[in-house]
């Protein structure tokens, strides 16, 4: 697949300076990019590089255009333009319709012709399987399950029952989806299972990395708005509600029925405990603990940053002591 210039100034509205019949078939990094190639350029301490790159063109800001030793794209955000100029350089692929023979389908599954699933997939009956959806090798789709147009599911996924798709979802290897939340109650001292009776409802335009399990909920669903993202190895509990175009990044833990606003972010490894209420745009940074709701959108943060070893055991035994050096500084202000 290549592009001139031109149509791909055309394509993502950029301001072209330089040569539209240039043509373009691959995306490189400032230093590697070579002819017929294209790069961008976001971030000022990679400078020396665009300086000396030898790509065809770069993508680069408004602001940082004259820095530029080749024809350029100019827009207001390179990143986000990189972005459609690589989906159209390198298109997902397309599975062949139809069904491998290696797959096992119910009678009574819906299955759109246009559809694809894979080898050794399971689909239950009940299921239903939109128009241009994409099931990769050893899916298991259970009773019930709902999966919208143009969705794909990459291989290895798990949709459990009752799980409800939107469409133009993409799910990564291993993604599991509606297993059943952590329910137990306490009978004198033996653990008894809660019946998970609640599912899963995935909006549009979701996209779920590699390993990630969405529990399905109690008893309403566990809820996936639109748009949202999550990397991979995360962990959403029952009856989580996630809020639309929010992304959340690898090794984070959702407690259950935490509730996360729209357009947030949370860096890795952040944890969110359950029954607490996040409002739209906030953003959390990695290895945050959140323990109280927020209640005013902005950034927040907690962790310890790293530190040398000794220093830190110094600052841990400090750390111990602080309740009864408050109190001591309490009694001296009082006197």
């Amino acid at each position: 697949m290549s592009y001139t210039l031109g149509e791909l100034a055309e394509l993502t509205n950029a301001e072209l300076r330089g040569d539209p019949s240039r043509s373009i078939s691959a995306i490189a990094t400032l230093n590697n990019a070579g002819p017929n190639q294209l790069s961008f350029f976001t971030n000022s301490r990679y400078r020396q590089e665009l300086l000396n790159t030898t790509a065809e063109a770069v993508v680069i800001s408004y602001q940082e255009v004259d820095a530029s030793p080749v024809d350029a794209l100019v827009v207001d955000n390179p990143r986000a333009i990189y972005a459609q100029i690589a989906k159209l350089l390198y298109p997902e692929p397309q599975a062949s319709a139809g069904c491998h023979p290696s797959a096992t389908v119910s009678d009574d599954a819906t299955i759109d012709p246009t559809a694809s699933i894979g080898a050794n997939c399971f689909i239950d009956r009940g299921a239903s399987i939109g128009a241009g959806v994409q099931i990769g090798p050893g899916s298991v789709i259970s009773k019930g399950v709902v999966v919208g147009a143009a969705s794909r599911l990459v291989a290895n996924v798990t949709l459990c029952d009752g799980v409800c798709i939107g469409e133009r979802v993409l799910l990564h290897p291993g993604v599991v989806i509606g297993g059943d939340g952590f329910g137990l109650a306490n009978n004198n001292g033996v653990w008894e299972k809660v019946p998970q009776i609640g599912s899963v409802t995935v909006g549009d335009d979701v996209e779920i990395g590699a390993n990630t399990t969405v529990d399905r909920g109690a008893l309403e669903d566990t809820v996936i708005e639109e748009g949202v993202k999550l990397d991979n190895l995360i962990q959403v509990a029952h009856n989580a509600h996630i809020g639309a175009h929010t992304a959340i990044a690898a090794c984070t833990g959702i407690a259950g029925s935490a509730k996360i606003g729209k357009r947030c972010t949370i860096a890795g490894a952040a944890v969110v405990v359950g029954h607490i209420e996040i409002v739209d745009d906030v953003h959390i940074s990695c290895m945050s603990v959140v323990t109280k709701s927020i209640r005013h959108p902005g950034s927040y943060s907690s962790g310890s940053p790293l530190q040398e070893s000794g220093e830190w055991r110094k600052n841990a035994v400090r750390m111990k002591q602080l309740d009864a050096m408050a109190r001591k500084i309490k009694a001296l202000e009082d006197r």
